[in-house]
């Protein structure tokens, strides 16, 4: 049980960890595996080189290192019988006896990250006992990145420290090669003392020693040279190599942002993938991007990354005009840096601007900033900012610097193609509403003026070609034609007058007007017209006294009208109408047209002051008209800077029109409106 015990030791205590337990005052040193390579064949050349037949014993981590050294090991067992080769097995190696004895041990076996040699001759003695430092993301050892594998041990000449290390791997391979006992004796015999096997050896150098220090035997002069070269040069190769992978971090952030923001066409998700992978990348406290132009005096924090624990500034206001570094940046068109915020003159200064920034850097936290502008063709377009937080400031990098210039580039691009493609968007949309325009135009005045022109002519034809038609039937005839012509001269009306109001050719002629004069003014056109048809009752709720509003008469009669007309188009007889007026402003009275008829579906609340918009489609209306009547309204209450919108709540629920009406106020109370203004009719220029 006690030897079971001490042989699973064995296999978990490396050997050096053993060896300086015998030797403490010894320190292990680093080596690259090029420099242990090199060690490892001067010890054999001077084995091959010699007379001695020399005990070797040469341990190789894992086979595949050791079919490297196969053959010179051959060549080794020509000049001694005491030569054992240690490896983990992968393919074919194994326990045997051939030229020299193989040992197979366990892959467990802490042997399986030690790299040794042991040479112990009658006229001289070295070890290489070694350790493999393991990273914490291996690398596969192959290739070059085998050469950079690292190692911690004793290189040494000295012969007791080397009869000890013999011992130990000795007693390893024993463990795993028991019927090789009595060879073992032998090779304990001719070149282990009993008393270096019995006690514990201090060798004779200093405490203070290195490794490369020895008692008996110096070693080779070449040799040292050679390793220390090698070292050196490790040592650049890994520097080399650690730029190299910068570079490489770099270029695949650079495309992977690229790529990123490439397949986006929106600008807050190009923005927010951008900033996120630079924070990413680069590892700062927190990274922030947000549109501006030159002229905006603050900007708003939209898209931030931040690192764990860092403070959240989104949804800030950023100052820009009276910001000394936003102000450089945009003068100088190139990124600015700061290493150390709290002592840096631009913003430790006393002026208004300074202290609102020493302000901005203490509520961030910011110690260390990057500025970096978002340029298109010397255009504007935002800014990249990065925020380091502490615990101490840093310096920024040259490399780091033109990597964020990279990608603020790219940004740019990606902004430009994005506002370019929703431009184009813009247009499409404009260029299907003026297609659809263009087919209601057509469908509607196609029907609109060919059917009153069939009835005109029909009725022409008639009294034309009947000469003995009563005079009753004449009169009839005549009173339709009349009316078809009207309605035509109506559509035509409609067409001229939005026209105008469109292209912005109308004289407007603005005084101050008694609102319910104009509105009995337009239910009374209302009637008229349509004095021939049963109307639903209409009720006017406006009240006498009311301030006097500033507005053109004929366009404002013109819009109570149009209104009027629209509700009485779509509510039944048993239905009711009213118009009445509310004050929700100093400044405007707003004037209301409800009715219980039709209604209207929430989602087409807007739609029904587009041009020719018809609920029911160009041709299978029930109610006739052009679709022009909100449109104009629209355009009219525009015209002296009123709004007007509708209300519903759906099919069968009635509907509201509103507008607005600036009051006039040098003729107005404008704290209480009592006093009944003189009353005057409703003017304006009238359209012929």
């Amino acid at each position: 049980m006690r030897s079971r015990k001490k042989s699973l030791m064995s296999r978990s205590q490396s050997t050096l960890t053993q060896l300086l337990q015998i030797f403490p005052q010894w320190r292990p040193q680093m080596y690259f595996k090029a420099s242990l390579t090199a060690l490892s064949h001067a010890m054999e050349d001077q084995v091959l080189a010699g007379s001695d037949e020399p005990l070797v014993i040469a341990s190789f981590q894992r086979e595949r290192f050791y079919r490297q050294e196969a053959q010179r090991y051959r060549r080794i067992a020509q000049k001694s019988e005491q030569v054992y080769v240690l490896a983990a097995p992968e393919t074919d190696f194994k326990n045997c006896s051939q030229d020299y004895e193989t040992v197979a041990f366990e892959p467990t076996d802490s042997l399986s990250r030690e790299w040794h040699l042991v040479v112990i001759g009658i006229n001289y003695a070295s070890c290489l006992i070694c350790q493999e430092k393991i990273s914490p993301n291996p690398q596969t050892m192959t290739g070059a990145m085998d050469n950079h594998r690292r190692f911690e041990g004793i290189w040494t000449f000295d012969r007791q420290v080397t009869q000890q290390a013999a011992n130990i791997l000795l007693d390893k391979i024993v463990d795993y090669r028991p019927e090789l006992q009595e060879k073992f004796l032998e090779a304990r015999e001719k070149y282990l003392p009993f008393d270096i096997l019995t006690t514990t050896a201090t060798p004779q150098t200093d405490i203070d020693n290195t490794t490369w220090d020895v008692t008996q035997n110096n070693p080779d002069p070449f040799v040292q040279r050679l390793v220390t070269y090698l070292q050196a040069g490790q040592y650049k190769l890994i520097k080399a190599n650690r730029s190299l992978a910068s570079k490489e971090h770099k270029e695949r952030l650079i495309n992977s942002v690229t790529t990123a923001i490439r397949l986006s066409l929106d600008p807050d998700e190009i923005l927010q993938i951008a900033v996120q992978k630079l924070g990413e990348g680069l590892g700062v406290c927190r990274s922030l991007v947000y549109r501006c132009k030159e002229s905006d005096s603050t900007a708003t924090i939209e898209h931030e990354f931040l690192n764990q624990g860092i403070p959240s500034i989104k949804g800030e206001t950023w100052p820009l005009q009276h910001n000394p570094l936003f102000q450089e940046v945009v003068e100088l068109r190139d990124a600015l840096t700061i290493d150390n915020a709290i002592s840096d003159p631009r913003i430790v200064n006393k002026t208004k601007s300074e202290k609102s920034l020493q302000s901005l850097v203490k509520s961030c936290s910011i110690l260390s900033w990057m500025l970096v502008p978002i340029l298109y063709r010397g255009r504007l377009l935002g800014m990249l900012e990065l925020h380091h937080c502490g615990p101490k400031p840093i310096s920024w990098k040259e490399e780091d610097v033109a990597l964020v210039n990279a990608i603020a580039t790219q940004i740019g691009v990606a902004l430009i193609q994005a506002e370019a493609y929703a431009n184009l968007q813009d247009l499409n949309e404009q260029l299907e509403a003026l297609d659809r325009t263009r087919s209601n135009l057509v469908a509607i005045t196609g029907h609109e003026l060919r059917t009153p022109l069939s009835t005109i002519q029909v009725c022409l034809e008639s009294l034309a070609s009947e000469p003995d038609m009563s005079p009753e039937l004449r009169q009839v005839m005549l009173n339709t034609a009349l009316q078809d012509a009207e309605r035509m001269r109506k559509l035509v009306q409609d067409f001229l007058t939005l026209s105008q109001l469109e292209s912005g050719r109308v004289e407007w002629n603005i005084e101050a007007l008694d609102l319910h004069e104009c509105v009995e003014l337009s239910l009374s056109n209302v009637r008229a017209r349509h004095k021939d048809k049963k109307l639903p009752p209409i009720e006017n709720l406006v009240m006498d006294e009311l301030p006097l509003v500033k507005a053109d008469g004929e366009w404002l009669v013109e819009v109570l009208a149009k209104l009027l007309d629209n509700a009485c188009k779509f509510t039944s007889e048993e239905g009711k109408i009213a118009i009445g007026v509310s004050r929700h402003s100093p400044h405007h009275l707003e004037v209301t047209v409800a009715d219980t008829g039709r209604g209207i579906e929430p989602k087409r609340l807007e739609t029904v002051f587009d041009r020719f918009y018809q609920e029911e489609g160009a041709l299978r209306r029930s109610a006739g008209g052009t679709g022009l009547g909100l449109a104009i309204c629209r355009q009219i209450v525009r015209g002296w800077g009123g709004k007007i919108w509708a209300e519903s709540q759906g099919k069968d629920h009635g509907s509201q029109f509103h507008f607005t009406v600036p009051i006039d106020i040098d003729r107005s109370n404008p704290n209480m409106a009592t006093s009944k203004p003189k009353k005057q009719k409703a003017k304006g220029k009238r359209r012929k």
